[in-house]
């Protein structure tokens, strides 16, 4: 089996030295013959804290139906009971312009927006790990198929080189059949 070197010149057409960490370990499985895909998510989905958990339910809850539906309800209670405590002439909790909900809301989106950032951030992450194993298995899929196409072509000129050597030998006999029947006549004839 070929060496890094050998492959990063043939396949690569880059030096060993310019070799990526990345493009290293990728040749040097192609040359053990191991597998190089394995499922990104699960790998760093094990190694998230309690924070970052918690950051994604959160996001993915605030990104969600059952949340607007579930906020939209809220509001509507919130300043149709103040509205109608007010109304009745009773002491409403929080009375038009709603100063409480506008500070409860307020503090709501300090603290979404962040850890929806969070999320994002450690999303994006993940994306760039899953492209770049995604990377790797390309390229090894590649050296693959080159290599499969040096095989065939290795094959076919095997191939041709039998069948050369065959029609070589068959003028060859040939020509012994075509001088036979002159050596074999008769000179008186």
């Amino acid at each position: 089996m070929k060496d890094i070197a050998t492959l990063a010149r043939q396949f690569l057409h880059t030096r060993p030295e310019d070799l990526t960490e990345r493009e290293r370990r990728v040749l040097e499985r192609f040359i053990e013959r191991r597998r190089i895909s394995r499922n990104v998510s699960k790998m760093l989905d094990k190694d998230m804290s309690f924070g970052d958990r918690l950051a994604d339910k959160v996001a993915a809850f605030g990104g969600s139906w059952k949340f607007i539906i579930l906020f939209g309800v809220v509001l509507a209670l919130w300043i149709g009971g103040n509205t109608i405590l007010v109304l009745g002439k009773a002491d409403a909790f929080d009375p038009y312009p709603f100063i409480f909900l506008n500070l409860i809301l307020s503090m709501l989106a300090a603290i979404q927006a962040p850890v929806i950032m969070m999320s994002q951030n450690r999303q994006a992450s993940k994306d760039r790990a899953a492209a770049g194993y995604d990377y790797e298995v390309n390229l090894k899929a590649e050296l693959e198929i080159l290599q499969l196409h040096e095989k065939l072509d290795e094959m076919r000129q095997n191939q041709l080189t039998t069948v050369l050597e065959q029609q070589a030998a068959q003028l060859a006999l040939l020509e012994k059949l075509v001088q036979a029947p002159r050596d074999g006549a008769p000179q008186g004839a």
